[in-house]
């Protein structure tokens, strides 16, 4: 069965890729998430906007397991993961990268993309060098590709530009057959050309790789989703498609100002 059919069928079946029902967030007095309730199809790729203080970050830490929720549960491809540790949801599909890199700068861009396959196999402990029909040097390639590094493949992680360290980013979180990928912030700091070029790598995603991606630049991200969940003080203030966001008026007066066109 090919990656497409088994979307197909998750999605004929209407089991989701990730459930979050009645979720909270407390940090002592503050709180930081306030009942938030979510579905993410299989395959779906969704953007969560809001300004600075919404609860967006919050909300990825509580999904991954950094934060485990105060009240609610969470659930992965339909299985209850409220409980289960971090490397455990990693296991099971979910995939993240970070604002701040977390990349190692004195290794070249390939061998930074094998150490990720290398982690996500079976052998992953083993210290033998790759031989040439090496699985995860090959899944390496692959990946490299797919993210337009191919001319830097060797180029130490430290002599990359911003806008390369988010595009390595997004191999590392590709290694290990995903399924669902939250990203955060991936545009922060490029240049419109970098922009363009990752709008076009996450658009070129295999689509049985769901995502989230959470994102200040609103055209980054109504150009990749295809569904937004817009939030206002830790709580979910409008959901729609990414034409019914932009031209909504609360959203525009909310989030982007009387100035937006």
């Amino acid at each position: 069965m090919s990656a497409s059919d088994a979307l197909s069928q998750l999605q004929s079946a209407g089991r989701y890729a990730l459930e979050l029902e009645a979720v909270s967030r407390h940090f002592g007095a503050l709180v930081a998430l306030v009942d938030i309730n979510l579905t993410v199809q299989a395959g779906e790729r969704r953007a969560v906007l809001g300004s600075n203080g919404a609860g967006k970050t919050t909300l990825f830490n509580t999904i991954t397991g950094d934060f485990p929720p105060t009240t609610g549960r969470i659930r992965l491809f339909g299985e209850d993961v409220t409980d289960i540790p971090v490397h455990e949801r990693i296991r099971r599909g979910l995939r993240r990268t970070y604002q701040i890199s977390l990349l190692f700068g004195g290794l070249s861009v390939i061998d930074n993309i094998y150490l990720a396959c290398c982690g996500v196999s079976r052998r992953r402990f083993s210290l033998r060098r790759p031989l040439p029909d090496d699985a995860s040097m090959e899944l390496a390639e692959t990946l490299l590709n797919a993210v337009h590094l191919q001319d830097v493949r060797r180029t130490p992680v430290a002599g990359l530009s911003h806008g390369q360290q988010r595009q390595l980013e997004i191999a590392l979180a590709l290694a290990g057959a995903p399924r669902l990928i939250l990203f955060d912030e991936p545009a922060a700091g490029l240049s419109p050309a970098e922009r363009a070029e990752l709008v076009e790598i996450l658009q070129a995603l295999p689509e049985h790789i769901g995502y989230i991606i959470i994102e200040h630049d609103m055209d980054v991200a109504l150009q990749v989703a295809q569904r937004v969940t817009m939030m206002h003080n830790g709580r979910i203030f409008r959901e729609g498609a990414p034409d019914e966001i932009e031209n909504d008026p609360e959203v525009q007066e909310l989030y982007l100002g009387s100035g937006h066109d």
